[in-house]
């Protein structure tokens, strides 16, 4: 006997078994795409490795700045340690800065897994006359760098607490924040005075 009962039970089984079926190869695509994608990110790191050498930087005075083609990475020391940094092979033009030195630019050929060590001293400068000011700057990350009036000036560790400071003539000053990572930073126009101490925040 027809029983239209059995018979929509049947095709509601057909069709819930066909959907479901989309649904899980759809499902196992997704996961398979998402996989490819995760290999694919986790390769660029590998790969970079693979085309990069290191520059270990030995350099007096310690707290130069370094700059690669012309981004700053870092200072060339940590408490008296030289650092060593991840640069793409091939040639590149490697500053140092450092308000009391003159300025020292150098050429350097970076060798696919290796090191190349880069040691330097660089040459005093007059030292500047009194009467100054003090600039403390704070920052999430003590390897920012910090520029006064467009000029490097150190890395916000050396700033930032109270027995250092940035001395610096009474006046007006533009005062930068840059993170190792770049962007625009926190800028801020400060006033300094004989004996008193001005300090910048760079926030989050």
């Amino acid at each position: 006997m027809f029983s239209p009962f059995y018979q929509f039970g049947k095709s509601r089984k057909r069709a819930l078994a066909k959907f479901f079926g989309n649904e899980v190869k759809m499902r196992i695509a997704s996961l398979v795409h998402v996989a490819a994608l995760l290999i694919a990110v986790a390769g660029i790191p590998v790969l970079a490795q693979q085309n990069s050498g290191y520059l270990k930087t030995k350099v007096d005075p310690g707290r130069a700045g370094v700059f690669i083609d012309g981004k700053y990475v870092g200072p060339a020391g940590n408490f008296g340690i030289g650092r060593k940094y991840t640069v793409a092979a091939g040639e590149h033009e490697v500053s140092l800065s450092e308000p009391r030195y003159e300025d020292l630019v150098k050429k350097v050929t970076i060798q696919r897994g290796k090191t190349t060590d880069l040691a330097e001293t660089m040459k005093a400068l007059p030292l500047a006359k009194p009467p100054f000011g003090r600039l403390r700057v704070f920052a999430p990350d003590k390897f920012e760098a910090v520029y006064v009036n467009g000029k490097f000036m150190g890395h916000a560790g050396e700033f930032n607490n109270s027995i250092q400071g940035l001395l610096l003539n009474p006046g007006e000053y533009t005062v930068k924040v840059v993170p190792v990572s770049g962007g625009g930073g926190h800028e801020e126009h400060v006033k300094i005075d004989v004996n008193k101490v001005i300090i910048v925040r760079a926030e989050k």
